[in-house]
């Protein structure tokens, strides 16, 4: 059961990664919305096979993947549940737009960035527990521990003010990253699943 879980869970990773960054492509916010939601679904139980599949002397790494985890997962499904309903459904006033509606770079942007840069240090971590067994093994732990550096950029952005709701031409910088950070983390669910299909 835990291997279908962690095989499952790497799996719907990647396809909801790829949905997301071809609902960008076309478009479709309530799509890309939906998509982040399911890419916090599977995160979590990614992280925990991590952690269930380490060694005794690595479980502290995995341990601290699966609370990252779970702190990013909260972030994404309150920003994102929050656009496909009360965004959505046009229920704010103007002052609670600003706040809550994603696309005006206010509180729930920032609440958004912080929670991917949170998950970036969950990966750091799950790349810690990885003893490289093969190429794969070796190249899913490289991808995981980089991916962590998102969480300088992630984190450190909003406070530096660098996105505000008066920046023109941000739209396509935002998507260029988004797309370019879906082509980073594909191959990481990919190999996941192929770690995960060889344990016992």
């Amino acid at each position: 059961m835990n291997k279908k879980i962690a095989m499952y869970a790497s799996i719907i990773n990647v396809i909801a990664v790829l949905s997301f960054a071809l609902f960008l492509l076309f478009g479709s916010n309530y799509g890309s919305y939906m998509a982040s939601i399911f890419i916090s679904f599977s995160f979590v139980p990614m992280m925990s096979a991590y952690c269930y599949y380490s060694t005794v002397e690595r479980k502290v790494s995995g341990y601290i993947a699966i609370a990252f985890s779970a702190i990013y997962s909260v972030f994404i499904l309150a920003v994102y549940y929050a656009q496909i309903t009360s965004v959505a459904f046009g229920e704010l006033n103007k002052m609670a737009a600003q706040i809550i509606d994603y696309s005006k770079f206010g509180l729930f942007f920032n609440y958004d960035l912080l929670g991917y840069g949170i998950m970036a240090l969950a990966t750091f971590f799950a790349g810690l527990t990885i003893k490289v067994k093969s190429k794969s093994d070796k190249i899913l732990k490289i991808l995981l521990l980089i991916h962590g550096v998102f969480f300088i950029s992630s984190f450190f952005m909003p406070l530096l003010g660098l996105f505000r709701s008066d920046m023109h031409g941000a739209d396509w910088i935002g998507i260029a990253v988004l797309e370019f950070w879906c082509l980073y983390f594909i191959p990481i669910g990919i190999l996941s699943f192929v770690h995960f299909n060889k344990k016992d």
